[in-house]
């Protein structure tokens, strides 16, 4: 299976830099050192999805002058992933479709919550089209247009999130706790991308030496680490102190497998 993935963003839920810190990272010159937030876009087998659909989902698309997209998958409810939904609504103007989106029950709620104008059942003709697809729990994969994706259930502190398998390439981010089953289903890989916020310990995120852990255990051909917050470090210094086969993902990298 060809696989193309592009880092839409790579930052945490303030992005980075954030609003009104003077510290070296937000500081810096770097462009590797200026991340959006966390998502990632997908293609493959003819179809184009994105993991999650942050505040910067406009930015990101105008960025990567995306042209249309077919589904979005939702890893959980929080703000940072899915505050630019309204925004897919461009590409229903422009391509007359609905858009598919799949989430758990919790995602569900948040969506109608926040976006109540959306599912009210008022057709009014400026607001986005979609059509939910709600995981059911329990399920171990997803049928999105045609592809095989495999569910990985992961911690987010309390809460359950997902992470998504495609192929031999795995995205799972906002977790600090994967159990020894889920971590079988994220065997074998050629690229694993995980968080890996900042070097002290989190309350609900993977700090990089949790995350380096987990990848020496999974033992992936490469690994890309992302949700990375300001307090992390430079990206010139922490890649550095990576292993040869893992790297700091950035925004507008671009990988390509098979």
């Amino acid at each position: 299976m060809s696989i193309d993935v592009t880092f839409l963003g790579t930052g945490t839920s303030q992005g980075v830099p954030v609003i009104a810190c003077d510290c070296r990272v937000c500081q810096s010159d770097d462009a590797h050192d200026k991340r959006l937030r966390c998502s990632v876009l997908i293609e493959t087998q003819g179809q184009v999805m994105v993991i999650d659909t942050g505040p910067d989902f406009r930015q990101q698309m105008l960025r990567e002058k995306v042209q249309d997209i077919d589904a979005v998958l939702y890893t959980h409810e929080h703000k940072d992933h899915t505050a630019g939904m309204d925004d897919v609504r461009a590409f229903n103007f422009k391509h007359k479709k609905a858009i598919e989106l799949y989430c758990d029950s919790n995602v569900e709620k948040a969506l109608k919550r926040e976006y109540h104008y959306v599912f009210s059942g008022n057709n009014y003709p400026g607001i986005p089209k979609v059509n939910l697809n709600t995981i059911n729990e329990g399920a171990e994969t997803l049928l999105v247009q045609g592809i095989e994706v495999k569910l990985i259930n992961l911690m987010h502190y309390k809460l359950p999130i997902y992470g998504f398998r495609i192929g031999d390439f795995a995205y799972c981010t906002d977790t600090n706790y994967i159990a020894p089953q889920e971590m079988e289903k994220l065997k074998g890989l050629d690229v694993l991308v995980i968080t890996a916020l900042r070097k002290e310990k989190h309350l609900s995120h993977f700090s990089l030496s949790e995350s380096l852990e987990v990848i020496s255990i999974l033992k992936p051909k490469k690994a890309y680490l992302t949700h990375i917050s300001h307090l992390l470090g430079a990206s010139q210094e922490i890649a550095k102190e990576l292993p040869s086969n893992v790297h700091l993902a950035y925004d507008g990298l671009r990988l390509h497998l098979g």
